[in-house]
């Protein structure tokens, strides 16, 4: 048995009441998709209230995020796919079969490289290694902050990831070749003004240039 009373006729919500709350709510919803789901999930920021919130940058990073991960996981099956490696000759056999990457490992050099990015502009550079050598880099920031990528290819390689980091404003350390091929670093400026990296490169390479 219940004891409540059934509402009254005009105490229910009318239908021109009930379409003026559903528009309301349709237009709050995509208000809401447009200014703040899209620019931070898509990158895609059609009225630019994204920006100003800094939503799209962090939707680029994602998507940038989500393409290197795609190109990490293309990599992980075409080297899953590929045979395995013949036996190896020995140490002595190996060394007088590869002697110009016998010079190239052994053969050092130091560089100063230096660039200027404006907001949302990216640069990368590489320095050319043998197999199993090495380098030592210290970069810096002046100005505000970046995204880096430290990565490398080769022919038949696209991407081999060694690092990254958002925001940073320098890092240091030592690069161990991989394998023969292109090593380096890939930078986007994502302050509000114009900075300045340093790279400072000392090790066995033997060209280092800008490639983007």
């Amino acid at each position: 048995m219940f004891n409540s009373q059934r509402p009254k006729t005009d105490d229910l919500p009318t239908s021109g009441q009930l379409l003026k709350a559903t528009a309301v709510a349709a237009l709050a919803a995509g208000t809401l998709l447009v200014t703040v789901i899209l620019p931070a999930e898509y990158a895609i920021d059609p009225t630019g209230a994204g920006r100003l919130l800094g939503l799209t940058e962090m939707g680029e990073i994602k998507a940038q995020l989500a393409e290197e991960a795609a190109a990490d996981a293309v990599q992980t099956v075409a080297t899953a796919a590929q045979p395995a490696p013949a036996p190896s000759a020995a140490p002595a056999e190996a060394a007088a079969a590869r002697p110009d990457a016998q010079i190239a490992a052994a053969a050092t050099r130091s560089d100063v490289t230096t660039l200027t990015l404006a907001p949302g502009e990216a640069a990368e550079i590489k320095a050319v290694m043998a197999n199993g050598a090495s380098l030592q880099y210290q970069w810096s920031v002046s100005g505000g902050h970046v995204n880096f990528d430290t990565h490398a290819d080769a022919p038949g390689i696209s991407y081999h990831g060694y690092g990254k980091g958002q925001k940073s404003t320098g890092d240091a350390g030592k690069l161990v070749a991989a394998f023969e091929g292109s090593h380096g670093w890939f930078w986007r400026n994502r302050s509000e003004g114009t900075v300045t990296i340093t790279l400072k490169t000392d090790g066995a390479y033997t060209a280092i240039k800008r490639v983007v």
